[in-house]
């Protein structure tokens, strides 16, 4: 079964950011994110209406 879980490298040592797994051993993918700036919030488009 594959279950994802959110974490952040800093300096090679995994730090979770919520829940972590609970294996002792396990095969894993990892996918890196590059950090670009802050996050912008998206605003949903204005309706005007007449």
């Amino acid at each position: 079964m594959l279950k994802s879980y959110q974490a952040r490298l800093d300096h090679g040592q995994v730090k979770w950011l919520g829940e972590q797994p609970n294996v002792e051993s396990a095969r894993v993918i990892v996918t890196i994110l590059q950090e670009s700036g802050p996050r912008m919030k998206r605003k949903p488009p204005t309706i005007h209406c007449r």
